[in-house]
């Protein structure tokens, strides 16, 4: 090979791998993704938030668990937002997320702010994030920066959030497995679980731990007694209402605090998948770590979030910016 030949060559390698840097760079989340083509979508988002959090303190629990639910099926691409048709039903109708999810108005009024002053540029994927970060802060938690640049997903199945959102029922070690699925740590699985320590549940989600345990013995018998007492005195056996509802943490239910971390210890956490979290002595000893020292967790949960954040994205030419977080474009 001439000399020619080899500069050609070079320059060609040197071509390929500075265009595979910039595809790289592309595809990566970054902080101030919309600085330049939207700079105030973040407080866009925040305004919308806080606006909603004044009418009912409850959406802050629901934009986080709704974030939550979004990355742990298909990613973090705003398919929870995907309403059902004719022809498919869609993640947020199927029975982990139907009737327990809401703040989705909150979601359509940012879209709808940021569409009058942004046509098509933020995505709702990425809207999601910013209102569920800006809800942890509300409620008295550390705010962080949110990596952005996501794309919308075009895709929303009923099927995928039952066979990847961990039920309730869960022990700790398939707790642990269900996260390790996900890319997140076991004491990330332990870190975001705090995340209870906001809002309400369903009496549905743990009404076996009070009436049909198993077969010797219909009360689960690492219940507090008292708090068992009251649980059934707000969740009645037998009850037709599928709207009965209690805080998640009895004390603090609108607060991002380690509430939920002390409940545990106390036995009155709601679901198995709380309870479980103290039986073994790894996840044990963080409970108790976290439940006496508020900003070590509040530091871990943001970082936690963070990292959820960023599962499987899509990023660059995937996916779309949808017009309407409902509806794919």
């Amino acid at each position: 090979m001439g000399s020619k030949q080899v500069i050609i060559s070079v320059f060609v390698t040197l071509i390929s791998i500075f265009c595979l840097c910039i595809v790289k760079s592309e595809a990566q989340l970054k902080v101030g993704f919309y600085q330049n083509s939207c700079g105030l979508a973040e407080f866009i988002v925040k305004q919308e938030v806080l606006k909603g959090f004044i009418k009912d303190n409850g959406v802050a629990a629901g934009l986080v668990r709704m974030h939550f639910h979004d990355c742990f099926v298909r990613g973090c691409d705003g398919s929870v937002l995907i309403d059902s048709t004719p022809t498919n039903t869609a993640e947020k109708d199927a029975p982990p997320n139907n009737p327990s999810l809401r703040g989705f108005e909150i979601i359509d009024n940012a879209k709808a702010s940021l569409e009058a002053v942004c046509k098509g540029v933020v995505s709702c994927a990425d809207i999601l994030a910013f209102a569920a970060r800006d809800s942890v802060q509300i409620t008295g938690g550390l705010g962080y920066d949110v990596p952005s640049g996501r794309r919308d997903g075009r895709a929303s199945l009923s099927s995928e959030a039952l066979t990847n959102l961990p039920p309730p029922t869960l022990n700790v070690n398939q707790l642990t497995q269900a996260f390790a699925r996900k890319g997140l740590t076991q004491e990330e699985m332990v870190t975001l679980s705090g995340a209870h320590t906001l809002g309400r549940s369903h009496c549905t989600s743990f009404s076996n731990r009070l009436y049909n345990f198993n077969a010797t013995t219909s009360q689960d018998p690492t219940l507090d007694q008292f708090y068992a007492g009251q649980l059934k005195r707000q969740c009645p056996q037998g009850s037709t209402n599928p709207n009965l509802v209690v805080p998640m943490d009895p004390f603090t239910p609108a607060l991002t605090d380690v509430g939920y971390y002390r409940d545990i210890l106390a036995n009155r956490a709601l679901f198995t998948s709380d309870q479980t979290l103290i039986t073994t002595p790894q996840t044990q000893a963080q409970v108790l770590e976290n439940a006496q020292n508020q900003f070590l967790w509040a530091r871990k949960f943001s970082a936690a979030m963070v990292h959820m954040g960023q599962m499987d994205v899509l990023t660059g030419n995937a996916g779309e910016v949808r017009a309407n977080c409902r509806v794919i474009n």
